[in-house]
């Protein structure tokens, strides 16, 4: 046996002797150590256990979250109802309702002009004299002529009358009543004949005069007092005035044949002009041309514009504003929808939580948006700002608020 001292004296205690058995003690040892590693292998195995188990919770939520991030967040909105009416605005050029050149219907000098380009004139205002002496000549031959036939004719009427009385008593015989006859029906013929060269000879002269043939203004004077007038419209003949009438006028539009059948006549389409801004015109549409040019492929339509406070000038450059009705059971979508495939126009339409590609027929081009005529229905979650890439299937969340933007 051992002795051995008390790890700790205990002042209040009495010494005690611990005795203790030299052949126990490595037995004690080597359970104790036993134990003690047991239960380090225990604890590594624990933290072990623990550290795997963690990461594959973590591998499994990187994985879930990854799965939910890499499908997309996409906004979508709804198909309005009935499209709009649409105006359709085409340029043009104003004309005046009336416009005319004014040539002289006989030769001479010209004596003097009435009116200058700018003036006003009405139908019958005289604007220019011209002197023909020739003419006036030539017309007092044909009335000399005339005064001879006439008194020749009546002579042979004379001579006819009193063959036709002789005749009765036998003191002429029948050929001679014939012969008178004749000569009196011809000298009337010769009569008639040069009151015709008079009256022709007399309308040249009324000529003389140039008149205004209806209500308008000079927009252009080609002579001078002495000119030489030439009479027509050929290479001779120079236009002498050019008279428009603008108190209504004409603007001519090509239509695209897409717009053609809302041309209706009647319609009251507004006139716009940069040199007048906020200021409207009312037009009228008059007359179409009722076919397609097929170079253009437009309809040619006449619209007439009141026009007597003489604002609108011929020749300006306006723009005519036409009202398009709606198309009935026809939806709008905003222009940003779109997707333009080698197949054809293609818009994605969320269903059953997927992207699906859908094909529409559009119709009016608003600008910002487009009116569909077909493919959707009113409660399609159609997807705003599709990516080009966007395939049929995908598998997509709707974003509400503003989560997608957020994203």
């Amino acid at each position: 046996m051992r002795y051995e001292e008390p790890d700790h004296v205990d002042n209040e205690t009495p010494d005690v002797l611990v005795l203790r058995h030299p052949a126990a003690e490595p037995k004690r040892r080597g359970k104790t150590g036993m134990l003690v590693a047991a239960c380090v292998v225990v604890v590594l195995g624990v933290g072990i256990y623990a550290g795997i188990r963690d990461r594959v919770d973590a591998e499994t939520a990187l994985a879930t979250e990854t799965n939910e991030t890499s499908v997309p967040f996409v906004q979508v909105i709804q198909p309005k109802g009935d499209a709009p009416d649409q105006e359709l605005l085409l340029p043009g050029q104003t004309m005046a309702f009336t416009d005319a050149p004014i040539y002289a219907r006989t030769s001479g000098y010209l004596k003097r002009w009435t009116a200058d380009i700018g003036a006003h004139v009405k139908q019958g205002d005289l604007l220019a004299q011209i002197e023909a002496p020739e003419l006036d000549q030539q017309l007092r031959q044909a009335r000399a002529d005339l005064a001879t036939a006439q008194a020749n004719a009546k002579l042979a009427g004379i001579t006819a009358q009193r063959t036709e009385a002789l005749l009765k008593t036998q003191s002429v015989s029948t050929q001679e009543r014939d012969n008178a006859a004749s000569a009196s029906i011809a000298d009337q013929s010769i009569v008639n004949s040069r009151q015709a060269d008079v009256e022709r000879l007399e309308q040249l002269q009324s000529y003389e005069n140039v008149y205004a043939p209806f209500d308008g203004v000079i927009t252009v004077r080609n002579t001078d007092v002495g000119h030489l007038i030439n009479a027509g419209s050929g290479a001779a003949g120079a236009e002498l005035f050019h008279l428009t009438a603008i108190k209504v006028l004409r603007i001519y539009v090509a239509v695209p044949e897409t717009s053609s059948p809302a041309m209706q006549v009647g319609a009251t389409p507004t006139v716009t002009i940069d040199e007048y801004p906020g200021q409207t015109f009312q037009g009228k549409l008059v007359r179409t041309d009722n076919s397609i040019n097929p170079a253009s492929r437009t309809l040619r339509v006449e619209v007439d514009v009141d026009n007597a406070d003489e604002k609108l000038l011929p020749g300006s450059y306006v723009f005519v504003h036409f009202t398009l009705p709606a198309r009935a059971r026809s939806m709008t979508v905003p222009s940003n929808v779109l997707l333009f495939r080698s197949e054809g126009l293609r818009v994605g339409v969320v269903r059953d939580g997927t992207a699906q590609l859908v094909p529409i027929t559009i119709g009016r081009d608003y600008g910002d948006k487009v009116e569909v005529l077909s493919g959707l229905s009113p409660t399609d979650q159609v997807i705003l700002n599709p990516s080009d890439s966007l395939i049929g299937g995908t598998a997509v969340h709707v974003a509400s608020g503003n989560s997608a933007t957020k994203r």
